[in-house]
């Protein structure tokens, strides 16, 4: 990928948050992408920037601790609520009286907490692989462990009930659910792979925990699914048919958010935009560009 993009800093309770911008020549309207992880960095979201070909300015940014933003020196500042305030310092930076909000997994459940006290200054909402209530979301993690061969579930149990999470043999039989949940493509692209070594350990592990599917953090508890009708914008959700955030918890959301669409992509897990790339900018275009005139004609 060509990089035609502009990078910044922006300050945040006197650390440095890392912004990056992809802009057309006359951008329409803005698109601002969140990240998952927690922890992890905006790298795997790039295929966004295909939107600049259709008008938009697309602006990603790495979390507090994360990426090439500054680490606090302990642990107090990560969680929910305060990603929560950069995400709205970032917002305000870009100087638009509205914009558009993406964001992937942990982030997806952001920009839906987000969008619950702030739909005045959007004009849609993207979660893909989003959530809202993290229990739901472990319980059917578990059920789809439960399909993996029976030497790796084995291998799995064994070393966890020793707490050793980062074993080699324990990451190697993870990595199998991570190829059938997280994406399903061969090899990964590099910007995944980036993202994955470079996941900031000290927020994944207080928040997550060591893995995708053993959420033991902070955030274990974690149901916002109360504040889903709050939310005031036209709202799509997005799953993969094998995401480890299954379309059931996608179900919840689209329950909850009012006037909400669901779209599952059928050969996709949790990274759609990855895996099936043009079938996703088609759709993410289609409904920017409703969400657009619906807005004008308000």
């Amino acid at each position: 990928m060509t990089d035609r993009s502009e990078s910044r800093f922006l300050e945040v309770d006197g650390y440095r948050i890392y912004v990056r911008t992809f802009s057309p020549r006359r951008p329409k309207a803005t698109l601002l992408c969140v990240h998952g992880g927690p922890g992890g960095t905006h790298d795997y979201l790039l295929p966004l920037a295909d939107l600049t070909r259709a008008g938009y300015r697309v602006v990603f940014y790495d979390a507090l601790g994360c990426g090439r933003s500054d680490l606090p020196p302990t642990t107090e500042l990560f969680s929910l609520e305060h990603d929560l305030v950069v995400l709205d310092e970032v917002r305000r930076s870009l100087r638009s009286d509205r914009i558009h909000l993406m964001g992937s997994s942990y982030g997806g459940m952001l920009v839906l907490a987000y969008a619950a006290d702030h739909s005045d200054v959007l004009s849609s909402l993207n979660s893909t692989g989003g959530l809202s209530d993290i229990p739901l979301t472990v319980r059917e993690m578990r059920r789809l462990l439960r399909g993996l061969p029976a030497r790796t579930q084995a291998t799995l149990r064994k070393y966890a009930a020793r707490g050793e999470y980062h074993h080699p043999d324990y990451e190697a039989a993870a990595m199998e659910f991570y190829h059938r949940h997280v994406c399903r493509l061969s090899p990964w692209p590099e910007p995944l792979v980036s993202t994955l070594v470079r996941t900031s350990r000290p927020v994944y592990e207080t928040m997550n925990g060591p893995n995708e599917f053993t959420i033991i953090g902070t955030m274990r508890s974690t149901v916002i699914t109360g504040r889903l009708r709050r939310i005031a914008v036209p709202t799509l959700l997005i799953h993969g048919r094998y995401d480890e955030v299954t379309p059931a918890v996608g179900e919840v959301l689209h329950r909850n958010v009012p006037g909400s669409f669901l779209h599952i992509f059928p050969e996709s897990s949790h990274t759609s935009f990855w895996e099936q790339r043009p079938e996703y900018m088609r759709l993410a275009t289609g409904f920017l560009g409703m969400a657009d005139r619906v807005g004008r004609a308000a």
